[in-house]
């Protein structure tokens, strides 16, 4: 089951030719990634989960306008024994049809060793809930 974050475009986030800035949409990516982690419970900021994007990319399909709403859909594709794999759709919420597909890869991190660490079994069942199984 994916989570959904709704973002409507703002004046600021679009650009001279008047559609979404791409920079916009790693900011949507974010939005979506904050709202998938507090549904699985964690509380921001998350000092004691050291979560760490060390990937993140996104294609652009379509483009996006000032004030429309958009639905960013979020889910795992990937549960690794250090880190996990978000895919991210982004579309028009009236219309549904895709503007942009991103992935992001996360992992939990050791402040003090600057290493990952392993996910906890606790979030292991979390994620499970939201793999999208192939």
């Amino acid at each position: 089951m994916p989570s959904v974050t709704d973002i409507q475009v703002r004046f600021c986030e679009t650009d001279a030719v008047g559609h979404v800035n791409n920079v916009s949409y790693f900011i949507y990516l974010e939005q979506a990634r904050v709202d998938f982690t507090k549904m699985l419970g964690a509380e921001f900021p998350a000092i004691d989960l050291n979560m760490v994007v060390v990937s993140l990319h996104c294609d652009f399909i379509d483009q996006a306008y000032f004030d429309q709403v958009l639905e960013v859909t979020t889910s795992v594709s990937r549960i690794g024994g250090k880190s996990f794999t978000l895919i991210h759709e982004i579309r028009d919420k009236r219309e549904k049809h895709l503007i942009a597909k991103g992935e992001s890869v996360v992992v939990l991190l050791d402040r003090e060793k600057n290493k990952a660490i392993p996910l906890d079994s606790a979030w292991v069942k979390q994620l499970e809930q939201h793999l999208i199984k192939e």
